[in-house]
């Protein structure tokens, strides 16, 4: 068995730790923050550490053990050699009802804080406090013995967190009916797959009817209908008045479910007033700025030259138009030409749009002279995001090429819309 569903049912749980001792004292020089009656869980400068080398790890454990003993410091609120901070100084609240998405890169420290919030891990440094039964879901097959069957591991579960054996049997069916493993019910659950037991796992920690529900990134190893499932459940609860905090890199489910996020990276928070901003700063993360410089790939030839090219902004909302202009001097006609536009992410090959003049009926002549020729992109849609827009030009049949500039550009966000296009919208009521 593992302590990844541990449930402390107790109508109030306060982890306040003097690191050096695990003496009940608050060893910050701050004042000692009392949550009100309507907070579920207070998290108050909290950090937690681990060693890089399990040597040395094991080593630190055995002193800081032996330390402790005699009542002398273990000193665990400073790094020693190959240690670092999975959780560094993070303070939040969450209000009872509320959900709280929790977002960052792989390795940010986000199942490590949701451990801490469990019980399972104590705080180096810090003081939480939560208030009222915890259900957990946080790793695959967590919580399960692997030669006792479905129904065995059910009952096992459930009396972690919390749950009578006559509770158990009151709610066995709802478990077993949510959870829908079939005829596998009383096979030996190491037969299981990741999905199997997630849906076990999950159906038994929502049934215990917890005030604080956990939900790390595991069900997504879930299928759709079982996230929808999974979902709905967790706004039923989130009516009933259960307070949920959620682990997800999926941000269309962060935008849906949460109503403030905290964005983790190197164990360190970020604080968003609104979920969407949140969403932005995770999104552009992984935005590669170093290949979003301007590209000059062609500006002509012995031909035909290209000058004085003129852009009307880098930055726009959704609903903006791009436009470019250009001088150019040719000393031959070019007949028929394609002029191909496109709008890609800027870092992955998504194409936001693309389409050349002949998509509009359009045929266009580069004739000889000095000329200018402008293009322009009318309305654009894109919301929250990074991006280039291309312009290429081609002589007929593309047997060469004139013209051709990638942009950089970046499309800023609306507020309360995380999607990566802003559509026009109609509301309206009749009768």
């Amino acid at each position: 068995m593992t302590d990844n569903f541990i449930s402390k049912n107790k109508e109030f749980r306060n982890i306040n730790l003097d690191p050096s001792t695990h003496s009940p004292t608050n060893s910050s020089t701050h004042p000692p923050i009392h949550p009100s009656t309507d907070t579920a869980i207070k998290v108050d400068r909290v950090s937690k550490k681990y060693s890089k080398s399990l040597k040395r790890s094991m080593l630190y454990g055995v002193k800081d053990i032996a330390r402790n003993t005699f009542g002398l410091s273990s000193h665990s609120d400073k790094l020693r050699k190959n240690e670092f901070w999975a959780v560094d100084n993070i303070s939040f609240e969450v209000k009872k009802g509320e959900t709280l998405g929790i977002i960052g890169p792989n390795g940010s420290g986000k199942t490590t804080l949701l451990k801490l919030l469990n019980g399972i891990f104590w705080p180096d440094k810090g003081k939480i406090t939560v208030r009222g039964k915890v259900g957990a879901l946080i790793e695959v097959g967590a919580g399960f013995h692997p030669l006792l069957t479905g129904r065995e591991n059910i009952y096992i579960n459930a009396a972690i967190l919390g749950m009578t054996k006559k509770e158990v049997d009151e709610k066995f069916d709802d478990i077993v009916e949510f959870a829908d493993i079939g005829d596998f019910l009383d096979a030996p659950v190491k037969h299981y797959s990741s999905g199997m037991f997630v849906r076990l796992g999950f159906s038994v920690a929502v049934h215990c009817e917890p005030d604080i529900l956990l939900v790390d990134e595991v069900l997504a190893v879930g299928d759709k209908g079982f996230q929808n499932k999974c979902f709905n459940k967790i706004g039923e609860l989130k009516k009933n008045g259960t307070t949920t905090i959620l682990v997800s890199h999926n941000m269309h489910t962060i935008s849906t479910f949460t109503e403030k996020v905290i964005f983790l990276n190197n164990g360190k928070a970020k604080y968003f007033k609104t979920v969407a901003e949140g969403i932005k700063e995770y999104a552009n993360l992984f935005i590669n700025k170093e290949n979003l410089g301007l590209e000059k790939i062609c500006s002509g030839n012995d031909n035909i030259k290209f000058f004085n090219i003129q852009i009307n902004k880098r930055i726009f909302y959704p609903g903006d138009s791009f436009s470019i202009s250009m001088r150019y001097e040719s000393s031959v006609d070019y007949e028929d030409v394609d002029i191909d536009t496109a709008i890609y992410s800027g870092n992955e090959p998504l194409h936001y749009f693309q389409a050349t003049n002949k998509a509009y009926a359009k045929k266009i002549n580069l004739q000889k002279g000095k000329h200018t020729f402008n293009i322009k992109i009318e309305d654009i849609q894109i919301n929250n995001a990074m991006a280039k827009i291309v312009t290429v030009i081609w002589s007929k049949n593309r047997s060469e090429v004139l013209f051709w500039w990638r942009i950089p550009v970046e499309f800023k966000g609306v507020d309360y819309s995380t999607g990566k296009n802003f559509l026009k919208m109609l509301y309206k009521i009749e009768g």
